[in-house]
């Protein structure tokens, strides 16, 4: 279990604030409280961001969970939208060491007869092994692989009117369909409709609901385009190259600083939360009013995920030899095993077959654990707020897909849904998303209006993962949230 872990204080992180006056301060030190920090920096000369934490990154941290010398990602671990993010993009973050590896075979989705599907970063590869529905597959995804940056730079920003309209009509017109209806009308092969399903099943939404498309498409292509990358040294590393530019640009950051009314901070011009609704309910003296209270109270969470990390004496024995190349596998077994996990969740019931995202990042990054050995990662899906202890069912679920499994385990780390909220606040009843992420509230996070980082108090933002664009490690909703204040100054609406 996840107990008594020493996480290590960031180097170089200081104890105590350098200044009397700072013109705006972020609340919370994840990929978008640093987002914001860096945005903010670009126009004002003293920014301060404050962590609760010992150690700064939020969903992209990193720790030794289980024996000496094993580096685990305690949440994120593959990077599509933080190497895709138009925001990370413009900040050079290799400068500060950032380094990121490209697995040649992003996903593999194996079925319990030993065989296996595949993305591979190539397209025409991928549709080549999809048999009769290769044609299909390429045809639906062409357009977005070779206008990615266009619709990334669409679909990764506040609602309004796209720069691509074309483009987004096309996108569109597939993306609002349930996966199911996707799946059913686009492709002949019960495979190649379960590694669709296993594609949007990420989102955590019953695959038979609006839109449901829309995350299936996208993240196959991604991996056509930017891929699914890993961060040598663990995704620790992408928040110390933030921190990094930040400094660089001035500003300071305290973290062990846990903040419960907003007179525990400075007096300034700006204040910038990384908290999801729940917590900034909870920070008294922020001066909401009654109304904008209540409609956050209104905030839907979606189920949580429970989290595995082990470190191994070999590789995992995958049955099927291409998952022993890629660096992310979806068990989730047939379309409707995986659909029919997603409802038991949302049923408030622990799935008996469920559906398991897992990475095996030492297979290509070495640093990861002692010469020879290795680590995998993996989470499922469970119930809102779950303690329920799923251990032994996602082993037997990934030994029946690389029998020998538990012979390889030197030692694990879990985490329930519960734990999951207690490791970082924002993760409310285990929720790594900061939400639930259905249409509506995709669209309405985390009310209805024109501008969602605006609270009721003109100078308190919201800038986490409860923002659009929602979830993902992408640094988005807190630059999107300093571009709103920017706006303000300059006497826009």
């Amino acid at each position: 279990m996840f107990h008594g872990v020493n996480w290590p204080e960031a180097e170089g992180e200081p104890l105590m604030s350098k200044r009397d006056h700072y013109d705006a301060v972020v609340v919370g030190a994840g990929p978008n409280g640093l987002a914001a920090a860096i945005a903010l920096g670009h126009q004002f000369n003293a920014v301060l961001l404050l962590e609760a934490a010992k150690t700064i990154g939020g969903g992209s941290r990193s720790a030794e969970l289980t024996l000496p010398g094993f580096h685990h990602d305690v949440c994120s671990t593959v990077q599509p939208l933080s190497l895709a993010s138009p925001f990370f993009r413009q900040l050079d973050l290799p400068q500060y060491g950032l380094e990121y590896i490209q697995p040649e075979i992003p996903l593999a989705h194996p079925f319990e007869d030993g065989s296996a599907l595949f993305l591979h970063r190539s397209l025409e590869i991928t549709a080549d092994a999809m048999g009769a529905d290769g044609k299909a597959y390429k045809k639906l995804l062409q357009p977005f692989v070779d206008g990615e940056q266009r619709l990334l730079a669409d679909i990764l920003k506040p609602f309004g009117f796209p720069a691509s309209p074309f483009l987004m009509a096309r996108f569109a017109f597939h993306a609002l369909r349930s996966l199911k209806n996707l799946a059913e009308t686009q492709f002949q092969s019960d495979r190649t409709r379960a590694l669709f399903a296993g594609l949007a099943a990420h989102a955590m939404i019953p695959l038979e609901q609006t839109a449901t498309a829309a995350f299936g498409i996208v993240l196959a292509t991604l991996a056509h385009t930017v891929g699914w990358p890993i961060i040598r040294g663990g995704s620790q590393k992408l928040a110390d190259a933030l921190a990094d530019c930040f400094r660089n640009r001035g500003g300071e950051i305290v973290t062990d600083r846990r903040i419960a009314s907003l007179s525990d901070l400075p007096k300034v011009g700006s204040y910038f939360f990384d908290v999801t609704p729940r917590q900034l309910l909870h920070i008294e003296g922020l001066g909401l009013s009654d109304n904008y209270r209540q409609r956050l109270a209104g905030f839907r969470y979606g189920p949580g995920v429970y989290k595995m990390d082990w470190a191994l004496q070999a590789p995992i024995p995958w049955r099927a030899d291409i998952c022993r190349k890629a660096a992310t596998v979806h068990l989730g077994g047939s379309f409707d095993e995986i659909s029919a996990s997603i409802r038991d969740v949302h049923a408030g019931k622990v799935s008996p077959i469920p559906y398991i995202v897992l990475a095996q990042q030492s297979l290509f990054d070495s640093s990861r654990a002692p010469a020879g050995k290795h680590t995998a990662w993996a989470y499922c899906h469970v119930p809102h707020g779950s303690t329920a202890d799923v251990s032994a069912l996602i082993e037997s679920r990934i030994e029946c897909y690389a029998p020998g499994f538990r012979e390889v385990i030197l030692a694990r780390n879990t985490l329930s849904a519960a734990a999951m909220e207690q490791y970082n606040a924002n993760y409310v009843g285990g929720d790594i998303n900061g939400g639930l992420q259905d249409l509506h509230q995709l669209y309405t996070r985390p009310i209805a209006s024109l501008h969602p980082y605006r609270t009721s108090e003109k100078n308190i933002y919201l800038c986490s993962s409860s923002t659009p664009p929602g979830g993902g490690v992408h640094g988005l909703c807190g630059y999107y949230a300093a571009q709103d204040l920017f706006r303000r100054r300059q006497g826009g609406i």
